[in-house]
């Protein structure tokens, strides 16, 4: 059988309904992570039009997102977290390198919280990576990239944190 979007959004909602726990979460990736070596899957979902954040699926019963990002430059993403909910990054083409923070001062009313990076790694061309409630993570991008990412929902409509690397003036 052909993968397609829909194909893939009922594999991850069957995965979702049993297990939305960071163990199920890891599962999606895995199945991401195949979903990426289809080429014919990934054009089907990014093409040279595809604007830099783009839902391309929203499940109706669990509320999760497929989305397609397209980035024509290099970008240089602050640390931040997805709030009450999580992301499975999936690099489809080029290279983001990420990083995951840690909190070292908490958020006021007059500040951001202070965070310290711990760790960087690359997402190459068919790799997929969890990121769960808290996690603070930055990317950078140092040209074009494409990336399929799943989000457990739409986080255009959540609140997220706001963090200040560790030694930088504010």
């Amino acid at each position: 059988m052909q993968l397609n979007l829909q194909s893939f959004a009922a594999s991850v909602r069957d995965i979702l309904q049993n297990d939305d726990t960071p163990a199920g979460r890891t599962r999606v990736a895995a199945l991401l992570s195949d979903a990426l070596k289809d080429r014919a899957f990934v054009d089907s979902v990014l093409d040279d039009t595809t604007p830099e954040r783009k839902v391309v699926y929203q499940d109706p019963q669990l509320g999760f997102c497929i989305l397609a990002h397209r980035y024509t430059d290099a970008r240089d993403g602050g640390p931040h977290d997805h709030g009450p909910s999580w992301a499975v990054y999936g690099q489809a083409d080029g290279e983001t390198t990420m990083s995951d923070w840690v909190r070292v001062d908490p958020a006021s009313t007059e500040k951001r919280a202070k965070v310290r990076k711990v760790r960087e790694y690359k997402l190459t061309p068919g790799v997929a990576h969890v990121y769960n409630e808290g996690d603070i993570h930055a990317p950078r991008r140092a040209g074009a990239s494409r990336l399929i990412r799943i989000e457990g929902v739409n986080l255009e409509t959540v609140r997220r944190g706001s963090y200040e690397p560790e030694g930088r003036d504010e």
